[in-house]
């Protein structure tokens, strides 16, 4: 057992944290003449050990996860979701969404498509919500900053805020709050042609390049926020907001993230830096599903498909949703970190 335990954190340390990499780029800061230890020197160190370590990770998960994406086109998903019923079918619809784009504004298309070919309102919903909020990336990066724990029961809330999202909305009976131009396309049955291995392939690869070009904009904000966090911001005053003291850490976390537009690579360096400042596990996972599911872009984006009362009601369901998630993970937090 000490044997297998040992493995694993060199797995999770080593592999996934890459914390080989942050003694490297330690030691070449300390032969320019910086020491880490200083805020100048520390910042560059986490810089650049954050900006590799999560491009790297970003490559392999988009090749892994468009891979296993290409099997499943937007017409077999469909069909895929067409076959289920109930709550059974949200349930289909929040797993699917963890095999899909990362960001919200690249599930929003889909989300259109589904509508518009028919499928229940609260299924899509669920689709949308779980899409952006967890993926397979998401389960592996989360593992390698806070663990598997906090990784496994992330993703597990998720889709349950994914599932009873999508079926409220479905028992609230909105299909007319959908815009009219969707509800009057009619869905295309477009034949897949089937794919070998080696164009999978290729289509893996493309996605990593498209989604890397992409996302590495972000990353750099994300790192550069996160540095500043990390050797600059006081750790008594990240506490002091989002510490113990402050109830409304959640809530003013959540909403925070509201405005920001990213996908989860682009929000874990600025996580990592809050909780290693002090803010407590709940704040900073409300502040990751904020951004991620209910960023101002995507919202705009989501508008030009639905009217504003089901928009309303989506922004409420997901942010009463994030919140009751970010004080659980704050009361369980002892027990999983």
């Amino acid at each position: 057992m000490e044997a297998l335990k040992t493995a694993w954190d060199f797995f999770q340390t080593e592999l996934l944290g890459m914390h080989w990499l942050n003694r490297l780029i330690g030691s070449i800061v300390e032969a320019f003449g910086l020491d880490p230890a200083s805020r100048t020197g520390g910042s560059i160190q986490y810089f650049f050990y954050d900006t590799i370590k999560i491009m790297v990770l970003l490559g392999v998960l988009i090749f892994l996860i468009s891979y296993i994406q290409s099997f499943f086109p937007p017409e077999i998903t469909k069909q895929i979701l067409g076959r289920f019923r109930g709550m059974g079918a949200n349930c289909v619809a929040a797993l699917l969404g963890t095999v899909t784009p990362f960001c919200s504004c690249s599930s929003i298309p889909l989300f259109i498509g589904f509508t518009g070919a028919g499928l229940p309102l609260g299924v899509t919903f669920s689709f949308l919500i779980s899409s952006p909020m967890v993926d397979l990336g998401s389960l592996v990066l989360l593992m390698s900053i806070f663990g598997w724990k906090v990784a496994i029961v992330y993703v597990v809330l998720g889709l349950v805020v994914a599932v009873i999202g999508g079926t409220m909305i479905e028992k609230l009976h909105l299909e007319n709050e959908i815009e009219a131009y969707i509800r009057r396309g009619k869905a295309m049955d477009v034949p897949q042609r089937e794919l070998r291995p080696a164009d999978r392939m290729k289509y893996a690869w493309e996605q990593v390049g498209s989604t890397a070009r992409k996302v590495f904009p972000y990353v750099l904000i994300g790192v550069g926020v996160g540095a500043l966090i990390h050797n600059w911001i006081p750790a008594e005053f990240i506490v002091e907001l989002l510490g113990n003291n402050n109830p409304f850490g959640v809530v003013l976390a959540t909403i925070a993230g509201v405005p920001m537009y990213a996908d989860i690579f682009g929000t874990i360096p600025i996580a990592e830096a809050l909780l290693a400042k002090g803010a407590l596990l709940g704040v900073v996972l409300s502040f990751m599903m904020g951004v991620t599911t209910l960023s101002l872009p995507s919202m705009i984006m989501l508008r030009k498909a639905v009217k504003p009362k089901l928009l309303g009601i989506f922004v409420a369901i997901c942010t009463v949703g994030i919140i009751i998630v970010g004080y659980f993970f704050n009361a369980i937090q002892g027990f999983i970190i």
